[in-house]
């Protein structure tokens, strides 16, 4: 068994880590304070093949792997977690879009989604169906004109920023059978934003509540077929816990490296306090938490990229380790610069802010806990 990467798997995080040192990390707290990621940003990533990260190539896309994915998503966030994860749930519609839409929505969307001319939204959370996910009651209407859409959807990220919004709705009955998913433009008729969210953290995305009030969407832009959307929510879901992984591990790794520098030239009591062998073991404690947290992320990655039967359950119980380690480590770091952590000119509390959703979103800690728990008992049965 080889846990070592491949030359081109190293060449892609040493791509992505260089991008976000020089395109990303200068700018971050700026970017945070003005609440926004300026749109010529987007066709620089574009650029380096990021786009459409699982989109094929014959749609513009670069075809990279689940692995491949966790390393980019990984070096982007040692740059800032918020930019990386936005640019992984667009990436996220790509990939749904990409496997499961038919020829012709790929080929009307796909492109602008690759180039990132198209930046797209995921929604799903709604302000009653949370971690309930099947209980969502955005209804859409089929009719001559189109889909009818009346509901709204909450936390979502790019909401009023982006261009096009991936919609999980329901077309049929109660329950997950009853889900579609259809693609609803910006500027489509009855769609509207509510006021924009102030966070802990993730303050750089955009954030707002997406509603529909007769909203009307193309018959043409429904993503494969009626009744199978929660499926495909569900198949986005394994690769966006991944990608959240990811991002959680990249901050917590680049709070444990600045820490590593802080404490090799803070002095205390005559000598610098990496030499105290307390604080040592504190420093071992979070290696061993970032490295066994590094590798359980890339084995569930490789359960997806191999089409293992528990990759779910491996993708679950990957996001509920990884995002608690990660906040683990990252808030350690903090403690370990003392005063100074607090501050924002040290950047470690923006990493603490900002991966302390990574534990609620695309499924909370506890629903990665029940699913973990429902595949062992069924397992049994």
């Amino acid at each position: 068994m080889d846990f070592g990467l491949s030359e081109e798997q190293q060449a892609i995080f040493d791509m992505a880590y260089a991008f976000g040192q020089e395109q990303i990390a200068p700018h971050a707290r700026a970017w945070e304070e003005a609440g926004t990621i300026p749109r010529d940003f987007w066709p620089r990533v574009a650029e380096l093949g990021l786009g459409g990260i699982y989109v094929s190539e014959e749609y513009g896309g670069s075809g990279l792997s689940r692995l491949d994915a966790a390393l980019v998503f990984e070096a982007l966030a040692m740059a800032c977690p918020s930019v990386g994860s936005l640019l992984s749930i667009h990436n996220m519609c790509g990939g749904m879009i990409d496997k499961f839409g038919s020829p012709e929505l790929k080929a009307k969307w796909l492109p602008g989604l690759c180039s990132m001319e198209t930046i797209f939204s995921y929604c799903l959370t709604e302000p009653g169906a949370g971690s309930d996910a099947a209980a969502l009651r955005t209804r859409a209407e089929k009719g001559n004109e189109g889909y009818k859409l009346n509901g709204s959807k909450s936390f979502i990220s790019g909401g009023s920023y982006s261009d096009a919004y991936l919609v999980m709705v329901r077309t049929g009955g109660d329950g997950p059978k009853g889900i579609s998913t259809v693609i609803v433009p910006n500027g489509a008729p009855g769609l509207s934003f509510g006021a924009l969210e102030q966070k802990m953290g993730w303050r750089s995305q955009p954030t707002a509540q997406v509603q529909f009030d007769d909203c009307l969407t193309g018959l043409d832009n429904l993503v494969g077929e009626e009744g199978r959307g929660f499926s495909y929510a569900m198949a986005g879901l394994d690769g966006g816990r991944l990608n959240i992984a990811a991002s959680a591990l990249g901050g917590a790794q680049a709070a444990f490296d600045q820490t590593l520098q802080y404490m090799s030239e803070r002095k205390a009591f005559g000598q610098s306090i990496d030499q105290f062998q307390g604080l040592q073991f504190r420093l071992a404690d979070m290696e061993v938490k970032l490295q066994s947290a590094r590798t359980f992320l890339r084995q569930a990655a490789w359960k997806v990229d191999s089409g293992a039967a528990d990759a779910t359950k491996f993708c679950a119980m990957a996001k509920l380790y990884v995002t608690d380690a990660a906040f683990e480590v990252a808030n350690d770091c903090l403690q370990l610069h003392g005063g100074y952590g607090y501050l924002a000119d040290y950047g470690i509390e923006k990493i603490v802010r900002d991966l302390r959703v990574h534990q609620i979103l695309e499924g909370t800690n506890e629903i990665m806990r029940v699913i973990t728990a429902r595949s062992l008992i069924g397992g049994r049965k």
